[in-house]
């Protein structure tokens, strides 16, 4: 990773040099770190204004982020248009956004300091800063992404669905047995994906990739001699036992850290396989899963291809800046359509509070408006099928729709076609289309 600013300004950062003065400022700062001392000694001035546009476009583009975040979630609490749950879900994605600024900059920092290298290392940022840096960029998309379908799921059902329909939608996914081992299977194969995403960080941070470029073998076999990983190196204990020496060489060892890829790549590849075709042969489960939800499950297997296909060539040549780029958005399209599948299976409980609300309050106005209805029917000689209202009295269906709009009853629609005909008989294809519009 090429560090070129090495300050952290969040407001001021925003602007960049202008003149000679301030870019040959910038360019001296950069010339104390150990990257420009230790790898790029005889960088130029344009090569330097290369670098750092890279880097302040990333900062920048961190900035339009938070901002374009922050202020519709500060515009939707203020005026009332969100429930208090979901503004408390939006204030926690601006903290996860704010956060991952602080966590860009403690990473960045540890690309600048001599004491945070063993003795002769090779400038980098650290590995462990890297992959919490992009763990809490995952986790602050997931949930951008999670809360957005579940505003989509909820005005589905609680607007453009029928109260009494919608209801039973919810009970049969919330309740269905079926369904429970679908969702934990669906959520471990998430798991194991942001966990392999994870992993992918580690390597990148070590430049793991710029070794052993084969597939499947790395050497003579499937694997590097165990000695070389488990190398006692790594290890900040001189002699044995030393309890360190597993996760140090899963976190240091860049022989270690790319089998674990490979490892954690290719269980993630199966796993996909195997809950696409659960889906697909258990028919109790392939009964309850909505169109879109199947379409999520056959995406998220196409990508898995797209994604193997990316991470082999990135691997076989040498970690190209373009297909490490993509194998790193192709895991990010691969949470996407796996988070997609999961809104389609999991019910938010608020939905069936509120459709039940919805059907008490519609079955006691109905109940009113029978007895209502009741009484004057005498008098008038008129009455209404069903729950629908007569006279604009605000009585609701039995689906919790409104029905105060009709005013008077209204004859059965074969009346209407039957009239059209005879319509076509007497006075031609005008008053046929008429009578249909009617």
């Amino acid at each position: 990773m090429i560090l070129s600013i090495t300050e952290w300004r969040p407001v001021t950062g925003s602007i960049p040099p202008t003149t000679p003065e301030m870019w040959e400022s910038e360019f001296s700062r950069y010339r104390q770190s150990p990257e420009s001392q230790k790898l790029n000694p005889n960088m130029t001035m344009s090569e330097f204004q290369r670098i750092y546009w890279m880097e302040w476009i990333h900062r920048q583009w961190a900035r339009i982020v938070g901002l374009t975040f922050l202020a519709p979630t500060a515009y939707f609490v203020a005026r009332g248009k969100v429930s208090k749950k979901m503004a408390m879900n939006l204030a926690g994605i601006n903290v996860l956004i704010a956060s991952q600024g602080a966590v860009g900059w403690w990473m960045v920092k540890s690309g600048l300091k001599d004491e945070l290298f063993a003795k002769d290392a090779h400038p980098r940022v650290s590995q462990y800063r890297l992959a919490t840096h992009l763990g809490l960029a995952v986790t602050t998309f997931t949930a951008m992404l999670w809360n957005g379908l579940t505003v989509l799921t909820e005005r589905r059902l609680l607007i453009n669905t029928p109260a009494s329909k919608a209801l039973d939608h919810f009970n049969t996914l919330r309740l269905s047995k079926a369904l429970r081992p679908f969702r934990v299977s669906l959520l471990s194969v998430l798991t194991l994906t942001f966990i392999t995403a994870g992993s992918g960080a580690i390597v990148a941070g070590l430049d793991a990739g710029l070794i052993y470029n084969e597939f499947p073998y790395m050497g003579k076999g499937l694997h590097p001699p165990p000695e070389e990983l488990w190398n006692p190196f790594y290890s900040r204990y001189p002699e044995p036992p030393r309890p360190d020496l597993v996760w140090r060489n899963m976190a240091e060892n860049p022989s270690l850290a790319q089998l674990d890829h490979r490892i954690l790549a290719t269980g993630t590849f199966f796993a996909i396989h195997a809950l696409y075709f659960y889906a697909r042969r258990s028919s109790a489960v392939k009964r309850l899963l909505s169109a879109g939800t199947r379409k999520a499950l056959g995406t998220t297997l196409i990508l898995i291809y797209v994604q193997a296909a990316l991470g082999l060539g990135t691997l076989l040549y040498l970690v190209p800046k373009s297909l490490a780029s993509a194998h790193q958005a192709g895991a990010l399209a691969l949470l996407t359509s796996g988070t997609v599948a999961a809104s389609g299976v999991w019910m938010p409980g608020r939905i069936g509070a509120v459709l039940r609300r919805r059907i008490a309050g519609a079955g006691v106005k109905v109940e009113r408006a029978k007895a209502g209805l009741g009484s004057s029917a005498s008098s008038t000689g008129s009455g209404a099928k069903g729950g629908d209202t007569v006279g604009g009295t605000g009585v609701v269906n039995g689906d919790g729709v409104d029905a105060a709009r009709r005013f008077t009853y209204q004859p059965p629609r074969q009346t209407s076609v039957l009239s059209a005909r005879r319509s076509k008989e007497q006075k031609g294809p005008e008053r046929v289309r008429h009578a249909l519009k009617a």
